[in-house]
């Protein structure tokens, strides 16, 4: 069985691949995934496939080369913690954003039961705004 830390470092690696099946295969089918508020996936979303269709579709789809750099991992047990950077550029727009991220990662029995994140959504949100 993989570690907790081993099973989010894979998830980092399914995301730069842009493998979504990779990067739901050890989260929970009740996790609990909590994007911040004034986030443009801003919610609590319960279950893989309403991440996958609320949170990376949405990115996906709204944003150009959006992708996260880990630069750390943390690993606290359960507990899980990645250090790093959000980079995209808003298709709308055409605004480049840049924003530190930590997310922090709660996994039990080989499986992630909630995740969330905490960025500047204001870096963001200026990338989103046509002012």
């Amino acid at each position: 069985m993989m570690s907790n830390i081993d099973i989010v470092r894979a998830h980092y690696a399914a995301s730069a691949q842009g493998n979504i099946d990779e990067m739901m295969a050890h989260v929970s089918p009740q996790v609990r995934w909590t994007e911040m508020a004034g986030f443009p996936c801003a919610g609590t979303w319960v279950g893989p496939q309403a991440v996958a269709e609320n949170v990376f579709a949405v990115l996906g789809r709204d944003w150009i080369g959006y992708r996260f750099e880990l630069q750390s991992l943390i690993d606290g047990g359960e507990h899980i913690v990645g250090m790093g950077s959000y980079h995209g550029t808003y298709r709308a727009t055409g605004k480049d954003m840049q924003a530190r991220v930590a997310h922090v990662w709660h996994l039990r029995d080989g499986k992630v039961v909630a995740f969330e994140q905490f960025t500047d959504t204001l870096l963001v949100r200026q990338a989103m705004s046509n002012e």
